[in-house]
């Protein structure tokens, strides 16, 4: 019986080890995979953002539309201007005298290909609307316009949710992510996103530390 009993305690002793390395270890591996995801889906958003800017560059708002996003890169064009500063003199009727008149002159001097200014020799942005480790699932995209201050301003966001992207993971730890409010390390809320419908920005949610992981690839 002595021995069994010691044998039961060596056993229960493991378990309750194992239970506790895996209490201490399992948030530490979760805050690991969730980074390295997050990182993923911000540098994708962050080249949705730069597209979506250059459309509304050249056509004056966002757009709502993957499909026509990816046709814009592929063949929208940038038309790069010069500006010079140009000056006369010109008889004033009511003052009687010449005076100096001024002014810009803008040049169109020619082109660039929105695909070689954005991506250079990449067509990543042909899957930038698939979120990673989600099976390809999408983005959601949207477009429209809000009035400040009297101004019809363009306004577009593109999101993905946290639980899409953390699917495999423990669902306690995923329920703790989507209500995260470290204002330094988390991004708030169950979704992480670029731009907004509600105010004119084109910021993300996510906090500076991502930026330093993003901008590294």
């Amino acid at each position: 019986m002595k021995i069994v009993a010691q044998v039961v305690l060596w056993i229960l002793s493991g378990f309750f080890c194992y239970k506790i390395y895996q209490s201490v270890s399992g948030p530490l591996e979760f805050k690991k995979t969730k980074e390295k995801r997050y990182a993923s889906v911000i540098s994708k958003l962050k080249d949705i953002r730069n597209s979506e800017e250059a459309y509304r560059t050249v056509n004056g708002k966002y757009t709502g539309s993957f499909d026509t996003l990816v046709t814009f890169i592929e063949n929208g064009e940038y038309t790069l201007t010069s500006q010079r500063d140009t000056s006369w003199m010109e008889y004033d009727p009511t003052y009687r005298i010449d005076v100096l008149k001024e002014s810009k002159i803008v040049d169109t001097i020619g082109t660039v290909s929105v695909k070689d200014s954005l991506f250079k020799n990449s067509d990543r942005y042909k899957k930038m609307m698939f979120i990673p480790y989600t099976n390809d699932k999408k983005f959601e995209l949207e477009a429209g316009t809000i009035t400040k201050n009297n101004y019809d301003a363009p306004v577009f966001v593109a999101k993905a949710k946290k639980e899409d992207i953390l699917a495999d993971q423990s669902p306690e730890m995923i329920e703790m992510e989507k209500n995260a409010e470290n204002i330094t390390e988390d991004i708030k809320g169950p979704e992480i996103m670029v731009g907004s419908l509600e105010e004119v920005s084109t910021n993300g949610n996510w906090p500076t530390i991502y930026d330093a992981k993003t901008n590294k690839k």
